[in-house]
């Protein structure tokens, strides 16, 4: 899930993120199955081998504000791997990221634990974002990022979730130095409507950058912005069809790649 420079970049979650999901990816009850938020699956609570998949079409691809596919739709797909509290995966996407850059394709593996305790899930890991068909003799754009987040099943409101995910890496896409990204996110499971299960939920985050130029967010000399959604999702069989608004605080040096946009996206998980 990535953002190249003023135009490009803004780089999963299982459950990832935009797919945004509840309780599904990376792309991420929350975990980095909030695609384009941070959250993923809940824990598995067994001590079993775990296989799960998904298979998600989105209008557009976007990831903590910014559109990773030039505004365009976007077919991706995740495979989980879980035993206990350890889970590992792969998450993949088409991307465009304009003039200048070659990369078509984003490939996430990431790895981690997710602890639980009493009502919270938490969630420490890393994130490989990888795009095998770019160029680097410029700048990389391949970079790690390390994630620490917990999320929180309300004992007093039956049906919601909430909880916040920390973000770091220490050498950005296009290799801009060290970035910070703090993000929360809460849903809520509404009542059951004939086949559907709908859910409300909504994302809100802020990065920093080391750079105080506005290279990285294209931000007008900002190192830091911010960026949010709110969304309807319905979830039926396997089946979640999204709806969500998206929207940040970036003006002027993005080509409109980080302004207000609705994204539609249906995602199948299997098994």
């Amino acid at each position: 899930m990535s953002m190249l420079v003023g135009t490009t970049r803004a780089g999963l979650a299982a459950a990832a993120a935009i797919v945004l999901t509840v309780g599904a990816m990376p792309g991420t009850a929350l975990a980095d199955g909030w695609h384009g938020g941070s959250f993923k699956d809940a824990p598995v609570e067994s001590r079993k081998l775990e296989l799960s998949a998904t298979l998600t079409g989105t209008n557009d691809y976007v990831w903590r504000g910014f559109s990773q596919n030039m505004e365009n739709p976007a077919v991706q797909g995740s495979v989980d791997l879980a035993y206990g509290i350890f889970y590992a995966g792969i998450w993949g996407s088409n991307v465009d990221f304009g003039p200048g850059s070659d990369a078509n394709a984003e490939i996430n593996y990431y790895t981690g634990v997710k602890p639980v305790w009493g009502p919270v899930t938490f969630d420490f890991g890393a994130i490989y974002y990888h795009y095998p068909s770019a160029n680097d003799a410029g700048a990389e754009l391949d970079f790690v990022e390390l994630k620490a987040s917990y999320s929180l099943e309300s004992p007093w409101i039956k049906g919601l979730t909430s909880g916040t995910t920390l973000y770091w890496t220490p050498d950005y896409s296009g290799e801009l130095g060290s970035v910070f990204t703090l993000e929360s996110a809460a849903s809520y499971a509404l009542p059951k409507v004939g086949m559907f299960q709908p859910a409300i939920s909504g994302v809100w985050g802020t990065s920093y950058g080391d750079r105080k130029d506005g290279f990285v967010f294209g931000t007008n000399n900002k190192d830091r912005y911010s960026y949010w959604s709110a969304g309807l999702e319905l979830a039926v069989e396997n089946f979640t069809f999204d709806f969500r608004y998206w929207d940040s605080d970036v003006r002027g040096g993005a080509d409109g790649l980080a302004d207000e946009r609705f994204v539609f996206t249906t995602t199948v998980s299997l098994p």
